[in-house]
């Protein structure tokens, strides 16, 4: 009998394709959405939707419960669901802690506790490394996060913890891109144009992961029985801003870019005046005093030692072959 998987957070950029990678691997796939989700990237006839209001407890522990009744307990539940960018900062607090203790809490009380839970934390979890010898984050490095949307996905962490044998595990994973995502699209689209933006001057070590090396990572960690423990996640390298860009100008077939550096006051300035006009329109500005701390750091080096160790973890796409990739996609669906 194939086993059961929820998967909440669905509807995003990287909730389709975990999705997509249960359903590869002979799951029941139940798809939590809203009901204002857009679907696009959730075509496959085999996928359950179930539609979980995070902001309403009751009717959450009533559809959670009716889902149960119906088709039994989930093997796995994967907790994709969270924000990166809020309009009050209290909301990440509230949509990253809130609803993760909300739905633990209420598997539990309906005795459907699944046999792993994974929720997609995030390396801003950790806070800042270290910016002189630019030694790589580590599964069990001291973690003190300096942004509101790290410390609510360390108490999300640290609540799982707190529960006496909940099988939980945390990833923490790097910048992941790849297709349908927009944030290293508009990364691409400026050098495309022409222009590669970079911030600040001191060396900077980035690092990323391909969505389709996460997704995986995902089922693989479920599936290996490893419970309790926390990762973090890339694809093994780090990389500089040339580098991506001469990735990206390759690709896309260009043969001047010119690369243009702001500084981290103009930088700062930037972020604190979107975050301020964004406020006055009541939207979410996509740079905010959080993106500001998050560009200016200068090591995202990653240890996935554990990771390897522990399941296997295997990257399969470098920097260069996952933005082949995504830049075809791209250019298939019209985005370049």
């Amino acid at each position: 009998m194939a086993k059961k998987v929820l998967v909440t957070g669905a509807g995003g950029f990287i909730g389709g394709f975990i999705v997509n990678e249960a359903l590869r691997r002979g799951y029941e796939v139940w798809a939590a959405v809203r009901a204002t989700t857009s679907r696009k990237y959730l075509s496959d006839s085999r996928i359950r939707f179930v539609e979980l209001d995070f902001s309403r407890p009751q009717l959450l522990e009533n559809k959670l419960r009716e889902e149960i009744s119906a088709h039994g307990a989930w093997d796995y539940v994967v907790h994709n669901l969270g924000a990166t960018k809020c309009i009050d900062p209290a909301d990440f607090d509230r949509i990253n802690y809130g609803y993760i203790r909300l739905l633990a809490d209420t598997l539990r009380r309906l005795n459907a506790v699944p046999d792993g839970f994974l929720m997609m934390s995030s390396m801003s979890a950790i806070g800042l490394g270290d910016e002189r010898n630019y030694t790589p984050f580590t599964d069990d490095m001291p973690t003190n996060p300096n942004t509101k949307y790290g410390q609510s996905k360390l108490k999300a962490e640290t609540y799982l913890h707190s529960l006496e044998d909940f099988p939980y595990i945390a990833l923490r994973p790097t910048g992941v891109y790849g297709p349908h995502e927009r944030d290293y699209f508009l990364m691409v689209k400026s050098i495309a144009a022409g222009f590669d933006f970079s911030v600040g001057f001191r060396r900077q070590e980035l690092s990323f992961i391909y969505v389709s090396d996460l997704v995986a990572a995902i089922f693989d960690a479920l599936e290996s029985g490893v419970r309790r423990r926390t990762y973090v996640l890339s694809d093994g390298k780090s990389y500089t801003q040339r580098e991506f860009r001469e990735i990206v100008k390759e690709e896309l077939g260009k043969r001047f870019v010119i690369p243009i550096v702001a500084p981290l006051w103009l930088l700062k300035g930037v972020c604190y005046l979107s975050e301020w006009l964004a406020s006055l329109q009541k939207k979410a500005s996509t740079l905010n005093r959080d993106k500001y701390i998050i560009m200016k750091q200068r090591n995202w080096n990653c240890d996935i030692s554990r990771a390897r160790a522990d399941f296997n973890y295997t990257p399969h796409y470098d920097l260069r072959a996952g933005l082949h990739e995504t830049i075809r996609w791209y250019r298939d669906n019209h985005w370049l």
